[in-house]
């Protein structure tokens, strides 16, 4: 038995009286619905929702409600889980040269606005080893080269099973995983991407931008997928800008926009808020 307020997910072929269940089931164990999200796709038939609720006198959550919950989940098809409010995931960053995206996280989790502790970095480079020293957190070098990028894979999931990492960020992190990485940390695994997915894919892509004139350019966070760089969006951030900018101004708005996108998708995959279905995803606000 657990205490304080708790998430319910659930996501299940849609049908009539699925949250009118999620209520009685809620009222039958004396448990106070405080927040409630729900959506269903037209498109693909699916329900999603998303409860913050409370035990009895706002305590514990009664294993009669965790019973009753599996029941019909059984009956609706539905995968779920709950989780306690706040709990922080462990969280491993992976970064190569550019810091700012591992320092926004690193930053907003010390300030207790992003409930993840991050339980190590890894490199394929040791240029920011310095930099991060003042963390005190694990520092892993790991080198990858087109000959050695299995062996490099195999000590990455040691480390994520040596932290218990349940989420790794690729904080601008320039390698791409092989498909079965990608298998591997199907669902758990969110990177950043300096554009508009799929647009400006590779190396330079703000000077592709320039050359093409573009007048809003922007930052895009997603699930990992073997497809390189279209797996599930998460968040996307925006800005205008116009014939002025150079590329060395739209790389430093980049920066800006690329920190912004990473800590709101790693923040509604934290809080439980992001449900990820037909290569889509629903994100449900606060």
């Amino acid at each position: 038995m657990t205490t304080g307020d708790h998430i319910l997910t659930l996501s299940c072929p849609d049908r009539v009286g699925i949250v009118a269940t999620l209520a009685r089931l809620m009222e039958a164990n004396d448990c106070f619905i405080a927040s409630s999200r729900t959506f269903g796709d037209t498109g693909s038939g699916q329900f999603f929702a998303r409860l913050v609720f409370r035990g009895p006198e706002g305590g514990e959550v009664p294993l009669s409600l965790l019973g009753d919950i599996e029941e019909a989940a059984e009956e609706l098809e539905a995968d779920w889980s709950v989780a306690p409010v706040g709990q922080r995931m462990r969280t491993l960053l992976l970064v190569s040269q550019s810091d700012h995206c591992a320092n926004t996280l690193l930053y907003a989790s010390r300030r207790k606005e992003l409930p993840i502790d991050v339980v190590g970095i890894v490199s394929n480079h040791d240029t920011l080893k310095d930099q991060f020293a003042h963390f005190g957190l694990p520092w892993f070098h790991i080198p990858v080269t087109a000959a050695t990028k299995a062996e490099a894979e195999a000590r990455l999931f040691n480390v994520v099973e040596e932290t218990g990492a349940d989420l790794v960020v690729l904080a601008r992190y320039m390698q791409v995983l092989s498909d079965e990485a990608c298998r591997e940390l199907e669902g758990r695994c969110i990177n950043i991407h300096h554009s508009f997915l799929p647009s400006f894919k590779g190396a330079r892509p703000y000077h592709q931008a320039h050359a093409r004139g573009v007048k809003v350019i922007g930052a895009t966070a997603h699930y990992v997928t073997a497809d390189l760089d279209e797996g599930p969006i998460i968040t996307q951030v925006t800005e205008t800008i116009d014939h002025t900018y150079t590329p060395a101004d739209m790389i430093e708005t980049g920066r800006h926009l690329e920190g912004t996108a990473l800590l709101r998708a790693v923040k509604a995959h934290a809080e439980h808020r992001v449900f990820s279905h037909a290569g889509r995803t629903i994100v449900f606000a606060r």
